[in-house]
C-alpha cells in the first residue's frame, strides 16, 4: 500500500514531463533533473518504509496471542452488546470496491492553535498530500497564531488541488470555555463539538483530524466510508484503546460515561446535514451539563462529551475499523488492532509523551513519522491529472513563468526570482510586546545552516526583539530544532521569531529571506543586519535611545552602524569605542571590507567617526550598503536579486530615492566575524555568466528604479 502510493507519486511526475506540454524530458533537461530527483527521493522513501515494514512483520509473526480478549476481532467489536444493529455494521473493513470520483474533494476539518501545534501538524499535511489522488480542501478552526503561521505556509505551498478554509477559534470560544477541562488541549481541545456550526451549511460531510496523527494512505480510503453509514449514524469513530473508560487503570478511577471501552475522536467522520438536523448544538450541551453536574470536568476534552453522548444515543455512532486510529496512547492495545503492516490506516500519538509513548512496535511507528517529518515538502507539489482545476495563485506563477524565455542565459536568475518558496512563520514560540515607549526596535537577519553557530553568539550581543529567517531544507529545519531547544539560551527566549524559508532552487534567496523577516517585525524601527555581524554590547538601549533624539518619528532618516571586521576566530570582543580604536590602531580589527570592496561602506567616513562625538550626516554614494536602522514600514528588498551581488545596494539605492538622511552614529559600531567563503561568492568569483547576468539585472533595477521615482541614477558598467 505505502508502496503503492510511492509509484504514484512518480508516475504523476512523468506524466506531467511528458503530458502537459508534449514535450518529452529528453528535451526539456530542467524538467529531466527534476524527474530525477523526485525519483531519487521517493525510491529513498520506499526503500525506508519496505524496511520498516518488514521489521515490524517478522515481530508481529513471532508473537503468538494466547489471549482471544485481545484479538484485533475483539478490538474491532467492543461491547457490542451495548450497541444497536446498525451501530456495530461497521466493524468490518467495509466495501473496498466503493467508488470515489477521482476529482471529488474530500474535505477534512482540523482544530489546531499554538505556534507548536501548527509545526506539528505539517508532518500530518505531508502524510495525507504523500498518499492522496483527490482534490483535497482543508477546514482549520484556528486561532490568530495559527492562521498567521497556516495561511502563509499555504499560500507558499502552492500545492494544486488544494484548497484552505480558515475559521476563527475565537469566535466559538464562548460555545465551549463554560466547560472545565483537565486536558492538556485546553479549551481547544473541545472546539470540534462547534464544527457543525461553524462549517459552511453546504458542506454536508468532513473527515475530523486531530494534529497528532499520521496517514499511511489514501485519505479517500476513509472518504469513502462515509456511503456506508445508515440511518441515523452520523458519527464515525474507531474504539478507544485502552482500558480508560472502564474506569479500570487506578483506584477511585471516575471517566465519562461511554458504551462498552468508549471511542476516540482523533479520527471521526461526521455527517453534518444529519448532525444539524438533530439539534447538534442543543444535543451536546445538554448533555454535558448533566454529567458536569457529578464529574465537574473533563478528562480527556470533546472525547469524554462524544462518548457520553453516544451512550445515551447509540444509534449515532459507526464504527470504524480499528486500523483507521491506530493509538499509541499510554496503557494501549494498539498492537492487537493489525496483523500485517498494510493493514496501517492512520497513526495517532494520542500520549502527551508523543513519540516517546512505550509501545513494543514504536520504532517502526516513529520511523513513519520520522519520514515524512523530512520529508521535502516541495515534491508533494504534484498536479492531479484530469482535475480541471486551478488556483489562482498557480495561474499567476503559471503566467510569470511562461513569460521567461527559457534561452535566455540569465534564466536560471530570473526564474529564481518568481520562484514561490515555502514558508513557515514562527517555527517556535514567539511571545513579545514592544515597549510602550514608541522606540522599540527588531533586529532582522537571515542564514543558512552553515551559519547557525552565530545564533547563539548574536543573542550574547543584542537582549531586544529579533526577526531571523532561516533557508533550510525539511530536514534542515528539524536539526535546527533539536538545536534550538537543546539550547539553554535560545528556548529562554520568547523575543526571536524564527522563520523557515524552505530550500529549493541553486540560489539562496537572500532578499526574499530579508523581506520574511522585514514582513514580521512588530516594532515601529528595525535594525537591518547580517548574521555573521555581531553588534557591539548595548547597542540594543543605545539605538533606542538615538531613535528618540533623531526625530525619526516624523523625519525620513536612516540610523548608519559603522561596520567593522576581523580576520582572527578568537578575539576579545572590544566593550566600548576605546577597544575597538585601539584595535584597529594595532591591526586587530579593519574598517569592513577595506581592502576588497572600499566603496560599500567608505561614505560612513572612518576617519571622521573616530573622533565623532555627536550623530553626522553623510552623503550617498554609488554602491553605498550601510548596515542601518530606519522605519519597519520601509520598501522591501528587490528579489530580483539573489546569491552574492548588489542585494543590500539596490535596498539602500531606492531609500536613497526616498529622500532619506544618512546619520552616521559615533558611539555604535558592529564587527563582522571570519567565516569560510559562500556558495554564492564563490559562484559569482567563478562564473563570469553570472557576473554578466549580475550586470544586467543591475541596469534592469536602475531603469525600474528612475521610472518608478523619477530619478536619473546611472550605473558604472
Amino acid at each position: 500500500m505505502l508502496l503503492t502510493a510511492t509509484k504514484i507519486i512518480i508516475c504523476g511526475f512523468m506524466l506531467n514531463a511528458t503530458g502537459s506540454s508534449g514535450r518529452s524530458t529528453d528535451q526539456d533537461p530542467l524538467l529531466t533533473e527534476k524527474l530525477n530527483s523526485v525519483q531519487e527521493e521517493n525510491n529513498i522513501l520506499r526503500q525506508q518504509l519496505e524496511a520498516y515494514k518488514e521489521e515490524l512483520a517478522s515481530h508481529l509473526h513471532d508473537e503468538p496471542r494466547s489471549n482471544p480478549a485481545l484479538d484485533p476481532a475483539y478490538l474491532h467489536q467492543p461491547s457490542n452488546h451495548h450497541l444497536s444493529p446498525s451501530a456495530s455494521s461497521g466493524v468490518l473493513c467495509g466495501h473496498e470496491d466503493a467508488y470515489i470520483p477521482k476529482c471529488e474533494v474530500v474535505h477534512v476539518a482540523i482544530v489546531c492553535a499554538g505556534y507548536n501545534a501548527s509545526r506539528s501538524v505539517v508532518t500530518l499535511f505531508k502524510s495525507i498530500l504523500f498518499y492522496r489522488r483527490n482534490p483535497l480542501h482543508f477546514h482549520l478552526l484556528a486561532d490568530s497564531v495559527a492562521q498567521i503561521v497556516l495561511q502563509k505556509l499555504f499560500q507558499t505551498w502552492s500545492i494544486p488541488q488544494v484548497e484552505v478554509s480558515f475559521y476563527l477559534a475565537d469566535s466559538v470560544v464562548p460555545d465551549v470555555s463554560w466547560i472545565p477541562n483537565k486536558h492538556y488541549s485546553g479549551v481547544y481541545g473541545l472546539m470540534k463539538l462547534t464544527l457543525p456550526k461553524v462549517l459552511p451549511s453546504n458542506l454536508k460531510r468532513v473527515i475530523v483530524l486531530d494534529t497528532d496523527v499520521t496517514f499511511a494512505t489514501d485519505i479517500a480510503e476513509l472518504w469513502k466510508i462515509f456511503s456506508q453509514l445508515r440511518d441515523k449514524q452520523a458519527i464515525g469513530l474507531v474504539e478507544n484503546q485502552s482500558d480508560w473508560y472502564l474506569g479500570k487503570l487506578w483506584k477511585n478511577h471516575r471517566p465519562w460515561p461511554a458504551l462498552g471501552r468508549g471511542y476516540n475522536t482523533g479520527v471521526i467522520l461526521l455527517e453534518l446535514e444529519k448532525l444539524r438536523k438533530m439539534g447538534w448544538g442543543q444535543l451536546w450541551r445538554l448533555v454535558a451539563e448533566k454529567d458536569l453536574t457529578t464529574l465537574l470536568s473533563t478528562s480527556l476534552a470533546d472525547q469524554d462529551i462524544f462518548n457520553a453522548i453516544i451512550k445515551t444515543h447509540p444509534d449515532l455512532v459507526y464504527n470504524l475499523p480499528c486500523q483507521w486510529n491506530v493509538q499509541l496512547s499510554d496503557n494501549t492495545r494498539s498492537e492487537h488492532c493489525y496483523t500485517e503492516v498494510t493493514d496501517l490506516k492512520v497513526i495517532h500519538w494520542n500520549s502527551p509523551k508523543k513519540l516517546k509513548v512505550k509501545n513494543k512496535h514504536v520504532e517502526f511507528f516513529r520511523n513513519l513519522y520520522l519520514t515524512f517529518l523530512e520529508y521535502d515538502g516541495n515534491l508533494l507539489r504534484r498536479e492531479l491529472f484530469g482535475c480541471n482545476y486551478t488556483s489562482t495563485q498557480s495561474a499567476v506563477k503559471e503566467h510569470q513563468l511562461s513569460m521567461l524565455n527559457e534561452e535566455d542565459p540569465c534564466y536560471d536568475l530570473r526564474r529564481a526570482q518568481v520562484r514561490s518558496l515555502r514558508t513557515h512563520l514562527y517555527f517556535l514560540d514567539y511571545q513579545y510586546e514592544p515597549s510602550p515607549d514608541g522606540f522599540d526596535v527588531t533586529l532582522v537577519t537571515q542564514l543558512s545552516m552553515d551559519r547557525l553557530q552565530m545564533v547563539e553568539l548574536l543573542c550574547q550581543h543584542w537582549e531586544g526583539p529579533i526577526s531571523l529567517t532561516l533557508y533550510l531544507s525539511d530536514a534542515e529545519a528539524q536539526q535546527f530544532l533539536l538545536y534550538a531547544l537543546s539550547s539553554q539560551l535560545l528556548s529562554s527566549r520568547k523575543n526571536i521569531g524564527f522563520h523557515i524559508v524552505y530550500k529549493e532552487g541553486n540560489f539562496y534567496p537572500v532578499n526574499l529571506l530579508r523581506n520574511v523577516g522585514l514582513q514580521q517585525v512588530d516594532t515601529p524601527y528595525v535594525f537591518l543586519s547580517d548574521v555573521d555581524f555581531l553588534p557591539m554590547y548595548g547597542l540594543y538601549p543605545t539605538l533606542k535611545k538615538a531613535i528618540q533624539a533623531q526625530n525619526m518619528q516624523n523625519e525620513e532618516k536612516a540610523l548608519v552602524i559603522p561596520a567593522f571586521e576581523t580576520q582572527r576566530y578568537r578575539i576579545t570582543f572590544p566593550k566600548s569605542k576605546a577597544e575597538l580604536l585601539h584595535m584597529l590602531d594595532m591591526g586587530t580589527l579593519f574598517t569592513f571590507r577595506y581592502h576588497v570592496w572600499t566603496k560599500g561602506h567608505a561614505p560612513t567616513n572612518f576617519a571622521k567617526w573616530r573622533t565623532a562625538t555627536t550623530p553626522y550626516k553623510v552623503q550617498w554614494e554609488p554602491d553605498f550598503e550601510p548596515y542601518i536602522v530606519v522605519r519597519a514600514s520601509v520598501p522591501q528588498y528587490d528579489t530580483r536579486f539573489v546569491g552574492f551581488g548588489w542585494n543590500k545596494v539596490s535596498h539602500i539605492m531606492e531609500l536613497e530615492s526616498l529622500g532619506f538622511q544618512w546619520v552616521v552614529l559615533p558611539n555604535a559600531f558592529m564587527v563582522h566575524m571570519p567565516h569560510a567563503p559562500s556558495f554564492d561568492i564563490a559562484k559569482f568569483r567563478g562564473s563570469s555568466q553570472y557576473r554578466r547576468c549580475l550586470k544586467v539585472l543591475k541596469t534592469e533595477f536602475v531603469k525600474d528604479l528612475n521610472k518608478k521615482y523619477s530619478k536619473h541614477f546611472v550605473i558604472d558598467q
